[in-house]
């Protein structure tokens, strides 16, 4: 995984773009999706657009309050609805 968020000094409410790895998992997703599957390209090329635009969404955020979910997630999970034609709940 691609840690896209740099470091900074103060501490802010823009989430990080990091995994926790098998804190509640038995099941390696890494190993559940082929080598050859689409959605791997479709990530690469995902994460260096959204590694271009850190900079953009790090000047979006307070430097108080509660931690946000970080962008790029909501930007992929968002993606993986809309190619999947999964709909929304809410």
């Amino acid at each position: 995984m691609i840690h896209l968020r740099r470091a900074t000094a103060g501490l802010m409410m823009r989430g990080t773009d990091e995994t926790s790895g098998s804190l509640f998992s038995y099941v390696d997703l890494e190993a559940r999706i082929p080598a050859r599957h689409p959605l791997r390209k479709i990530r690469q090329v995902v994460n260096e657009a959204l590694a271009s635009l850190d900079a953009d969404f790090e000047v979006l955020y307070t430097d108080f309050g509660r931690p946000s979910i970080a962008p790029e997630r909501l930007i992929r999970a968002s993606l993986i609805q809309i190619l999947f034609s999964v709909r929304s709940e809410r």
